[in-house]
């Protein structure tokens, strides 16, 4: 009963988060975003994001959850399948420190 109810609570926090509400919303909802921690969309790690864009890839709402985050003005995570970083989307997040260098580039000595 207490794994139930703590479903049904986090469902309330997604949809104050997102603002999409489905039909026959509840506890079985088959909404990615509704299955996983919310914490997931929010991540820092390059791969754990793609992991994030990929939950959204299938679902229903995806169109809407992006409709809203831009309407929202999003500043940051894991939006209908897109991913915002000071309220703009980005193609993918670099990890932190320097790029790698080219293989095929030398430096003088």
């Amino acid at each position: 009963m207490t794994a139930q109810l703590h479903d049904v609570h986090e469902l309330q926090g997604l949809f104050a988060l997102t603002g999409v509400r489905a039909e026959g919303d509840g506890p079985g909802l088959e909404l990615p975003c509704h299955r996983v921690d919310p914490d997931a969309f929010f991540a820092e790690a390059p791969a754990d994001i793609e992991h994030a864009k990929s939950l959204c890839r299938g679902c229903p709402l995806l169109a809407q959850c992006l409709e809203g985050a831009l309407a929202r003005r999003e500043p940051w995570g894991v939006w209908g399948g897109e991913l915002f970083i000071a309220g703009q989307i980005v193609a993918r997040k670099r990890p932190r420190g320097r790029p790698r260098k080219d293989a095929g580039f030398e430096v003088a000595a």
